[in-house]
C-alpha cells in the first residue's frame, strides 16, 4: 500500500515540475526522463506502458500524434561525443495516460497518477471557464447591440413595441420559430428572453444580424415599419443560411444554462478566488 511522507511528495512535485519542458507553447515531458521518474530501469519495459497509453489515447479519440510526437535527444557519449536517440514529446494527458496504464504498486507511478490526474482536471475546469465567460459576454455584447439598434431604429419613429415586434420577426426568420415555439422547444420560461438560454454560436448570430441591420438601416437611411422589418429578416436569414451551408441548424442546438447562472457563478468563483489570495499575503 502506497504510504508517501510528505517530504516525498513536495521532492517528487519539483522533479516533475523541473522536467517539464515547453515545446512550441505546449508543456511536455521527455519520455526517456519519464522513465527515469516513474521508476522504470529499461527503456523496453516502459515502451509497453507506452504502447497502451498509445491505443488508450486512440480509444479515447485523440490523434496521439498530438500527444506522443517521436523527437530526437541528444546524449552525451563519453569523451564529448554526443550521440542522438528516439525520444518523445509527452504533453500532460499523455503523461496521464502512461501513469493510469503504469504499475501503481511503484510510489512514482501511484504519485504521477494523482498528479497528472489533477493537472489536466485543472486545464479542463479553466477550458470550461473560458467557455463560460465567452458566452456571458457574448450574451453582454448582444444586449449592447440591441441597444443601440433600437436608438436608431427610435430615431426613424419605431417604439419599443415596434421594435419587440422586428425582434422577434428576426428571430423567427434566424430559428425558422416563432418565439413562443422556441421557448416551448426549448423550455425557457415565458418571462425571460430566448438569448439567456441559447448556446454561444446562436447569441452570436443574432448579434450579428442586429448589427447587419443598424448598419443597413443607417446607410440605406431606411424608414418605417416595414422597410426596417424586411431589412432585419433579410439579415436573420442570411445568417441563418451561413450556419445551415456549415451543418449547423440553429433550432436543432440544444439549450444553454442560464446565462444569468453563469454569470453569477464566474462571479461568485472570482470572489472566493480573490478572498483566497488576499489571505495568502
Amino acid at each position: 500500500m502506497i504510504n508517501m511522507k510528505s517530504q516525498e511528495i513536495i521532492d517528487l512535485f519539483a522533479q516533475f515540475e523541473e522536467a517539464a519542458s515547453n515545446i512550441e507553447g505546449v508543456e511536455c515531458w521527455s519520455a526517456r526522463e519519464l522513465q527515469k521518474l516513474l521508476g522504470y530501469s529499461k527503456w523496453e519495459n516502459f515502451e509497453k506502458v507506452i504502447k497502451k497509453a498509445k491505443d488508450a489515447c486512440l480509444n479515447a479519440g485523440e490523434d496521439i500524434e498530438n500527444h506522443f510526437p517521436e523527437v530526437g535527444k541528444v546524449i552525451e557519449a563519453g569523451k564529448g561525443a554526443h550521440h542522438i536517440i528516439n525520444d518523445i514529446a509527452l504533453t500532460r494527458y499523455g503523461c496521464y495516460l502512461i501513469a493510469q496504464n503504469g504499475d501503481s504498486r511503484k510510489e512514482e507511478i501511484a504519485f504521477a497518477q494523482n498528479y497528472f490526474a489533477v493537472q489536466t482536471r485543472r486545464a479542463e475546469v479553466i477550458e470550461q471557464r473560458l467557455l463560460e465567460f465567452e458566452r456571458v459576454k457574448a450574451r453582454e455584447k448582444l444586449t449592447q447591440t440591441e441597444k443601440q439598434l433600437s436608438g436608431i431604429l427610435f430615431e426613424r419613429g419605431i417604439d419599443n413595441k415596434g421594435f419587440g415586434v422586428i425582434r422577434s420577426k428576426g428571430d423567427q426568420a434566424l430559428f425558422r420559430l416563432s418565439t413562443m415555439q422556441l421557448k416551448k422547444k426549448m423550455s425557457i420560461p415565458d418571462n425571460r428572453p430566448v438569448a439567456d438560454f441559447l448556446p454561444t454560436i446562436s447569441i452570436k448570430a443574432k448579434d450579428l444580424a442586429a448589427e447587419m441591420t443598424g448598419l443597413n438601416v443607417q446607410s440605406k437611411d431606411l424608414k418605417g415599419q416595414n422597410k426596417i422589418e424586411n431589412e432585419h429578416i433579410e439579415n436573420n436569414k442570411a445568417v441563418r443560411n451561413m450556419l445551415t451551408q456549415r451543418g449547423i441548424v440553429p433550432e436543432n442546438l440544444a439549450p444553454a444554462e442560464d446565462v444569468k447562472k453563469v454569470q453569477r457563478k464566474l462571479e461568485s468563483d472570482d470572489k472566493k478566488i480573490l478572498k483566497e489570495t488576499k489571505k495568502k499575503k
